[in-house]
C-alpha cells in the first residue's frame, strides 16, 4: 500500500516541532540551557500545551535540537562530497567545509560547539561521517599514518572543535586559510605527502549556500 501523504494536521504538527526545535538551538547556541519552557514556547511562537505533544522534558527537546544540528551538519557535507571519489580528498573537503560553516552559520555552529561531547559520540552528524571517512582513507592506502581509527578521529573532532571556539573568539582571523591549514596539518599527520595535502587543500570548494534549506520537522 502505498504512504499516504501528510495531512493538515499533520504538517501542522510537524511545524510545531520545527518551530520547538529551532527555538531550543537559539537558547543553546546563546548558553542559555536553564531557560524555563515558557520562554522556549514564546520564542517559537506556539501554545505551552504544544510542547508536550512533542517531547515530555526540555531535556528532550534540547537532545533533539542537538541531533538535529548534527545532523543537519552532517547531511549537508554528505550531498557536497557525493561525486568525491578518493577518500582523503572527502575528509579533506569536509573538514575544510565544516570550518566555513562556523561562520556562515554562527547559531548551528555555537549548538555544535556547546555540545562537544556529544558531537564526539553520537551516532548521527560529524563523527560517524568521519569515522567512515577515516576508515576508508586506510583502506584505500591514503591514509597510512594511521594506527588507531578512534584516536585520529578524536584528533580529527578536537581539531574542529577547537578550530570553531578560535574562529568564534577571533571574529578577524581569515576562517578560510586557517581551517586549509588546520586540514593540511591533518592531513599530513595522517600520512598524506605534504604537497599532495597541500594541494588537496588548495582545491575549490562548493559552495554550502547553494544546497536547499533542511526541513528540522523531519
Amino acid at each position: 500500500m502505498a504512504e499516504q501523504a501528510p495531512n493538515r494536521v499533520d504538517r501542522r504538527k510537524a511545524r510545531t516541532r520545527a518551530a520547538l526545535v529551532r527555538a531550543a538551538q537559539t537558547c543553546i547556541a546563546e548558553g542559555r540551557t536553564a531557560v524555563p519552557i515558557l520562554e522556549i514556547t514564546q520564542l517559537a511562537d506556539v501554545g505551552m500545551g504544544s510542547f508536550y505533544n512533542h517531547f515530555e522534558t526540555k531535556e528532550q527537546l534540547f537532545q533533539a535540537a542537538v541531533e538535529d544540528a548534527l545532523e543537519a551538519f552532517g547531511s549537508t557535507l554528505d550531498t557536497l562530497t557525493e561525486d568525491i571519489d578518493d577518500p582523503a580528498e572527502v575528509f579533506a573537503q569536509s573538514f575544510r567545509l565544516t570550518g566555513r560553516l562556523h561562520r556562515k552559520h554562527p547559531e548551528l555552529s555555537l549548538v555544535l560547539l556547546h555540545n562537544g561531547l556529544a558531537l564526539a559520540s553520537s551516532g548521527q552528524g560529524l563523527a560517524p561521517r568521519a569515522r567512515r571517512d577515516i576508515e576508508a582513507a586506510v583502506r584505500a592506502g591514503r591514509f597510512i599514518a594511521v594506527r588507531d581509527t578512534d584516536l585520529a578521529l578524536a584528533v580529527a573532532t578536537g581539531a574542529a572543535l577547537t578550530l570553531g571556539r578560535l574562529l568564534h573568539d577571533e571574529p578577524g582571523r581569515d576562517d578560510a586559510a586557517a581551517t586549509d591549514l588546520v586540514t593540511e596539518d591533518l592531513l599530513r599527520m595522517f600520512g598524506v605527502p605534504a604537497a599532495e595535502a597541500r594541494a588537496l587543500c588548495q582545491r575549490p570548494l562548493p559552495d554550502p549556500d547553494t544546497l536547499p534549506e533542511r526541513d528540522t520537522a523531519a
